[in-house]
């Protein structure tokens, strides 16, 4: 399959941003890892109160098909991490580097 790149924009209930970074960075970068997504980068707006970051797969199957997977999984079950009770809207971006 062609690599696919995804731009996530995240609006963050007031409060939660820095505890939203650190769950995203603990829990969800490293599952994301070791089932073979990649990470182009992260950001945060705080005038905006957003979360946006770049996430990537290459591989045999689709992004939608592995990322199925990961939100299957028995880890990702395991964090008790309801993105509800942090993300008030959320915006996915299948988007193409052209440089």
């Amino acid at each position: 399959m062609p690599k696919t790149t995804q731009l996530r924009t995240y609006t963050v209930r007031d409060g939660l941003l820095d505890e939203w970074v650190e769950r995203w960075r603990e829990e969800i970068v490293p599952l994301r890892l070791e089932l073979g997504f990649a990470i182009g980068g992260a950001w945060v707006d705080r005038e905006s109160n957003q979360f946006i970051w770049l996430i990537s797969y290459e591989g045999p199957e689709t992004f939608a098909e592995r990322n199925a997977l990961y939100w299957s999984s028995p880890e990702r079950k395991a964090m008790g991490l309801n993105p509800d009770d942090y993300l008030v809207h959320t915006d996915d971006r299948t988007v193409e580097g052209v440089y």
